[in-house]
């Protein structure tokens, strides 16, 4: 056990168990918890959470563009909590109520003391992207978690030495890729990582190989599905590209965006981290993480990836960091810890109302405009007076409650047979979602898994089209006509549209369908 472990058990054992450090970590990481469950149900269903659950009801190995633990998940959720705001997002709050623990635990395992592992904790908490992401029941919100108990793994194979925590790396990366592909960044910057450095001995240990051989046995599955069905993610990816959705970052502007997303009051934490892993003499050990980091960061920008994609690995710079600030104010300017702390607490509090739903929408407005902060945006999007983030929560059931007053005025002989095409999944996930409370079948729509479960037995005799223009409509039914509008004020603008009742379909929608498809 190297020595500042061993200081960190000294440190500890002069406070008691209510004021140590892993008991200051887990009161942080309580009121990581509160916050999420007070304000889980403040607006309402994200479209994202919505397409899970359509999901949900075609379980499967794999999904057009993601894989399946998610689904998993929001099946999970939805039988044993319910389909209600908190009953879906109580586990994406325990996974960020997970992470603020793991991340003081890591600062503890790299030698920190009770100041380290409570400010390593205390970093974690008002990060914006993370009260974002762990807001819902997305992918997002559990990918942190996963990054870190890998890089846990990391650490005490290093610290110990014992080769077989290399054979849990293995097996939690191929978990890892059932919840999102981007785990293969993390397990190619710590090869990297091993490689350059004094780790790679690990190299030559069984536990290491047996550990990548039992993760790809994991992954598998969802291989099999992506090969069977010649690999729609990448033609997703594709098209994703060629449609210029996403926003393209220089360097500059992505390490930018880094510090913005993450709280601009932790970029010494985490830079300091990341000096600290290459140049200090205790940080040297784990020069590893370091590397990770750098590879995950060069890739993702040469890959043109969301500024957001790097943000999993960060906890481990916040305990590097935290380590050796706590080591550098040990015997001096010991005041800088409370000063920094205090600081954390301000601006935390500050952003708070920013990433996570505590004001009502009207005043969430006014508060941005006082701040005169706009959150850094990865996609082109028209997003009206909210930022995506929430206006995605707005005009969903709304929307549907337009389709089901232009359902309902049909004779019940023309509803039989009347289909709900939509021309996005997060319109048909909604129709899908709040439909049955108002007599509604099941949307269709040709965009990403919804083309795989097909137009149902409609042939297209009459369609009611959502997220259409209309002239599309026009080349292809004999008559199209206007029955109503959607549009919500917080809503995004994308999201508004007009509602057609489309008759005589030119061609069975059956035998269209094959050539409807659309992946991105």
């Amino acid at each position: 056990m190297i020595p500042t472990v061993q200081a960190t058990r000294i440190d500890e054992r002069t406070h008691s168990r209510f004021t140590s450090g892993p008991a200051i970590v887990l009161y942080l990481a309580l009121a990581k918890l509160l916050l999420h469950l007070l304000t889980a149900a403040r607006y309402g269903i994200f479209r994202d959470e919505m397409y899970y659950l359509a999901c949900s009801e075609h379980l499967a190995w794999g999904y057009v563009d993601h894989p399946p633990m998610n689904v998993f998940i929001a099946w999970f959720a939805r039988q044993v909590f319910g389909d209600s705001p908190l009953g879906l997002r109580l586990l994406p709050a325990i996974a960020g109520t997970a992470l603020v623990w793991m991340t003081g635990k890591l600062a503890r395992e790299m030698g920190g003391g009770r100041f380290a592992q409570a400010l390593a904790a205390l970093a974690v908490v008002p990060v914006p992207i993370y009260l974002i992401l762990q807001h819902w029941l997305t992918m997002n919100a559990f990918e942190p978690i996963l990054w870190m108990t890998c890089l846990w793994c990391v650490i005490r194979a290093i610290n110990r030495p014992d080769p077989r925590y290399w054979f849990w790396f293995g097996v939690l990366t191929g978990l890892g890729l059932e919840a999102k592909y981007s785990i293969a960044f993390l397990a190619f910057g710590v090869l990297i990582g091993v490689v350059v450095g004094p780790e790679r001995r690990f190299l030559k240990s069984g536990w290491l190989w047996s550990g990548m051989l039992v993760g790809a046995i994991i992954a598998l599955p969802n291989f099999l599905w992506q090969w069977q069905h010649n690999f729609p993610f990448l033609e997703l990816i594709h098209n994703v590209r060629m449609s210029n959705r996403d926003i393209i970052r220089g360097p500059v502007s992505f390490i930018a965006d880094q510090a913005a997303i993450m709280n601009p009051i932790l970029l010494p934490l985490w830079a300091s981290g990341l000096l600290w892993l290459f140049f200090a003499r205790e940080g040297r050990r784990y020069r590893v993480l370091g590397w990770t980091y750098v590879v995950l960061l060069t890739a993702f920008m040469i890959a043109g990836g969301k500024n957001y994609y790097v943000v999993p690995i960060y906890p481990i710079l916040f305990a590097a960091g935290a380590v050796g600030f706590e080591w550098i104010t040990t015997w001096r300017a010991t005041w800088s810890r409370t000063v920094y702390v205090i600081a954390i607490l301000i601006v935390g509090a500050l952003l708070i109302p920013i990433a996570c739903p505590v004001l009502s929408p009207e005043n969430y407005i006014r508060y941005q405009a006082a701040l005169h902060i706009q959150p850094p945006a990865s996609e082109h999007q028209n997003n009206g007076v909210l930022p995506q983030y929430f206006a995605d929560e707005f005009g969903w059931e709304e929307m549907v409650q337009q389709v089901a007053r232009v359902y309902s005025a049909l004779s019940p002989q023309e509803r039989a047979h009347t289909a709900i095409f939509c021309n996005s999944w997060g319109e048909a996930a909604a129709i899908d979602f709040y439909g049955p409370r108002y007599g509604l079948p099941k949307a269709i729509s040709k965009h990403n898994n919804y083309w795989y479960w097909g137009p149902r037995d409609y042939t297209g005799d009459i369609v009611i089209v959502l997220g259409s223009d209309g002239s599309g409509d026009r080349a292809h039914f004999q008559s199209v006509e206007a029955v109503g509008q959607v549009r919500h004020p917080y809503s995004r603008r994308d999201e508004h549209f007009t509602i057609w009742l489309c008759r005589g379909l030119n061609q069975n929608l059956q035998s269209l369908w094959p050539t409807m498809k659309n992946f991105g």
